[in-house]
């Protein structure tokens, strides 16, 4: 699991997040939702060694026994850390001219260096085939749609291999059909590959039907959590979003509405 103990970020003056205590990642999909400036995104980059707090500790600890164990995320290795916990930034700006298998095979710099072996090659090749991206190997990411290019992103962190992993708002920009489809995605990496993953997203609905645990965030403080029925409830959104919400139960998920 990831755990963050007592976490602090701030901007200057301006604190932005914390103190945090909250088991962030355990199993399944975890989504972490609030409104803009909440702290969700800093959250998730610490979480994943790409921000350092001002205060507090992340520790990570490998599924099934194996792995190098506990770790302090921000004092191990960055080349430990990096084969146990995989993350995406929600700005993913390449300078040079990239392929699709190029930028997957990225995944894979933690275990080999940049050479690649016979076990990365299998490694990249299994995440072209489950982000559905074989026949767009050799594309360039300019020549991509936007959803594919998103999903050739997510697919260069699941080459990385590892039990966590931590996307910061995957949705971003994708239409209603390119984001179903994304989240499909997301749920087959958690079912079957066993795979803990923890995305900030926007869209409560979203996060209501394909998550496990639902982490809510306010004003840089933990507001609430738990499963979807726990945490999609009238009471909670209106103190998460601060706007009038009604909750109604459709085909057994919670589903938030909003009114004028």
């Amino acid at each position: 699991m990831i755990t963050v103990e007592g976490v602090t970020k701030a901007y200057g003056t301006t604190p932005v997040l914390g103190p945090v205590t909250q088991v962030l990642a355990e199993r399944g999909i975890t989504s972490i939702i609030g409104p803009n400036g909440a702290g969700k995104s800093t959250l998730l980059t610490i979480a994943g060694r790409l921000a350092e707090p001002d205060t507090g500790t992340v520790r990570v600890r490998a599924g099934d026994g194996g792995g190098p164990g506990e770790l302090d995320v921000h004092r191990a290795r960055s080349s430990e850390v990096a084969k146990v916990v995989a993350v995406l930034r929600q700005e993913n700006h390449f300078t040079a001219r990239l392929t699709v298998r190029e930028l997957v095979s990225f995944g894979r710099f933690p275990h080999c260096g940049g050479r690649l072996t016979a076990t990365d090659v299998a490694a990249v090749d299994e995440a072209l085939g489950f982000l559905e991206l074989t026949d767009l190997q050799g594309r360039f990411l300019d020549e991509l749609s936007g959803g594919q290019r998103q999903r050739a992103h997510v697919a260069m962190v699941l080459a990385q291999q590892t039990r966590y992993v931590l996307l910061d708002e995957p949705l971003s920009s994708l239409d209603i059909r390119h984001a179903v489809r994304m989240m499909r995605l997301l749920r087959r990496v958690a079912d079957e590959l066993g795979r803990a993953v923890v995305l900030v997203v926007h869209d409560v609905n979203f996060a209501a039907a394909w998550s496990d645990r639902i982490v809510a965030v306010r004003d840089g403080r933990v507001v609430a959590q738990g499963t979807p029925a726990e945490v999609v409830r009238d009471d909670v959104l209106e103190e998460v979003f601060d706007t009038p919400v009604r909750v109604h139960v459709l085909d057994g998920v919670p589903t938030a509405v909003y009114h004028r």
